[in-house]
């Protein structure tokens, strides 16, 4: 056989591959049953249990089978997630970075599709989702409100990591409390690399930075957050007067002390619905999977604790970010985020 016409065999087949790769990908699917995965229980008012609320409500919504696996941890979740797919899932819901791998991997082998978090541009259509859930325009509103309501002119940021939707989220808080008052000093400190759920570190943190002017905190931490809130409501700042927590992703009301003035909420409900949308569609995978200020799956939680003046003006700067006259920039960078502090503070392991 001369080499023209294997050259034009070659390419016959891999346009017959292409062709067949995009005739499955635009396939619709039946989606009959929705299965999530995450590190802990769904017990910690954030990540863990805002994912497993969303991905129940939108079962519910689409009269989907729901198929939690919680509690997994961070080590190896093939076993698992072959399981889920043995099981039936339409699509499994990967709701750790750390997933980001082993799912994917499983999905291939399966044939089920799967979203995961935090991997901008890895999307396959028909096969695999990313979802960089970014909530820095609902921290720049928080930013606001901690500048208006601090008294001791310091707030403080406490993070367990230093993680894209940390970053962007500190960045923007940071940005927001200088446009309201530039005069506020911002303290920041991290609890450890990957510190998400350690409480005792998050109390240990955030009382140093209590005990350095700080009367408003801003606390990113999953399960550590719990730590951070207990400081906040044991501690008092340096004026004497009472120290107010910024929570993050869920809302801690029902357990709120007198401390807990916001939370930066993140509602997954739209993001999850908008996958099933695209699966029936034949759409999955083709887009990023975002939250947005413009359809509330990211607010800023108004709690009684809040002035109405104050609450006016946020809602008035919101309108503004929506409609782009205020532009709040995503900086995800470490380094980035850190200079914009007044102080940093690394936490020496325990």
């Amino acid at each position: 056989m001369n080499k023209g016409l294997m050259k034009r065999l070659a390419q016959v087949s891999l346009l017959a591959l292409t062709l067949g790769g995009l005739a499955v990908q635009a396939q619709a699917v039946d989606v009959k049953s929705i299965a999530i995965m995450t590190p802990e229980e769904p017990t910690d008012f954030g990540w863990n249990q805002q994912g497993f609320d969303a991905a129940k409500a939108v079962a519910e919504k689409y009269g989907l089978e729901f198929m939690p696996a919680t509690g997994l941890g961070y080590g190896d979740v093939h076993p698992q997630a072959r399981e889920l797919a043995d099981d039936g899932a339409s699509l499994i819901i990967a709701h750790a970075s750390g997933y980001n791998t082993a799912v994917p991997e499983v999905g291939a082998e399966k044939g089920v599709p799967v979203a995961i978090v935090d991997m901008e541009g890895a999307g396959k259509p028909g096969v695999l989702a990313n979802y960089t859930l970014s909530a820095h325009e609902g921290a720049y509103l928080a930013g606001i409100l901690a500048a208006r309501t601090t008294k001791t002119k310091s707030v403080g940021i406490v993070v367990s990591g230093e993680p894209p939707s940390w970053n962007s989220q500190s960045a923007a808080f940071a940005n927001g409390v200088k446009a309201a008052d530039g005069s506020v000093k911002i303290l920041y400190a991290v609890i450890g690399p990957a510190a998400y759920a350690d409480a005792a570190g998050g109390n240990r943190v955030t009382a140093s930075l209590i005990g350095a002017g700080a009367d408003v905190i801003f606390g990113q931490g999953d399960g550590a957050t719990f730590g951070m809130l207990q400081a906040v409501e044991t501690g008092k700042a340096v004026d004497g007067g009472k120290v107010w927590f910024i929570d993050v992703i869920g809302d801690k009301t029902s357990i709120d002390k007198g401390n807990l003035l916001s939370s930066v909420i993140w509602d997954m409900v739209p993001v999850y619905s908008e996958m099933v949308e695209d699966l029936k569609a034949g759409k999955f995978g083709t887009h990023e999977y975002a939250i947005h200020l413009a359809d509330d799956s990211v607010r800023l939680l108004h709690s009684k604790h809040i002035p109405d003046d104050v609450w006016a003006e946020i809602e008035k700067v919101r309108g503004q970010i929506i409609d782009g006259s205020v532009k709040v920039d995503r900086i995800e960078d470490a380094q980035k985020v850190r200079a914009l502090m007044s102080s940093v503070t690394d936490a020496p392991p325990q």
